[in-house]
């Protein structure tokens, strides 16, 4: 069995030849043998499942059709498509996996995160995280229009710009007490996530962290044989 890891497509109407490139690498790479983990961020923007099985509904079929033939999907939910609902998983066939979450990989337990709440220096988007995983406000927006629910998203993107065009690099990335603390509770010697666009491998006392990287103008994907060697893969679209 091998197991593939990507993060941050953050695909959109707008950019359809990253939607394509996901279909390709699907299709092209991936076989009902392998397991894929998405580590969060796959969507822009999810503004609910009624709005986004429309519009992303090449890749729904595409990751149907995958499911279907054997392959094992594990979604976990980032900062921008944390609204798939379970519509997304049963159109799909993916399985839901929570943040964070730990797995089994060659008698080795990896600790699976989007990365976000790695980034607590980052009180701001801390305190947004906190109101929208809030089941009352997630119910609230859902309930709007799907136009409402558009503005309202554009909005908070605006907001965010705004926002990050104003902070450092070093309040936006990892805290690495943070990462230290995560990886001792859970008590791994390696981490896997994404969220901060920042492709590495980091060497720590504790082990490993590895940083998945995004698709923009290019994918990147870990690729992990089993009993073989991980490596991190950066190709074109």
């Amino acid at each position: 069995m091998r197991r593939l890891f990507i993060a941050d497509l953050h695909l959109h109407p707008a950019r359809p030849e990253h939607s394509r490139a996901l279909i390709d690498f699907c299709q092209q790479r991936i076989t009902p043998a392998d397991q894929l983990y998405i580590l969060g961020d796959l969507f822009e923007a999810w503004i609910g499942d009624d709005v986004g099985l429309v519009t992303y509904a090449d890749v729904i079929a595409c990751f149907k059709q995958l499911t279907q033939s054997g392959t094992q999907i594990f979604f976990m939910v980032g900062n921008r498509d944390f609204l798939i609902g379970q519509a997304f998983y049963q159109a799909t066939g993916i399985v839901p996996l929570p943040d964070p979450s730990l797995v089994n990989i060659d008698n080795q337990d990896v600790l699976l995160m989007h990365g976000d709440t790695l980034c607590t220096d980052d009180l701001d988007y801390q305190a947004f995280r906190t109101l929208t995983r809030n089941p009352r406000w997630q119910e609230e927006f859902l309930a709007m229009t799907a136009a409402q629910r558009m503005q309202r998203a554009a909005e908070y993107r605006q907001q965010s710009q705004s926002m990050t065009a104003m902070k450092t690099d070093e309040i936006m990335d990892i805290n690495v007490d943070a990462v230290s603390r995560a990886m001792t509770e859970h008590g791994v010697s390696l981490l896997i996530h994404g969220h901060t666009h920042r492709p590495q491998v980091h060497r720590l006392p504790q082990g490993e962290r590895i940083v998945l990287g995004d698709w923009g103008g290019h994918f990147d994907y870990l690729n992990w044989p089993q009993n073989e060697a991980w490596h991190l893969i950066r190709e074109p679209i």
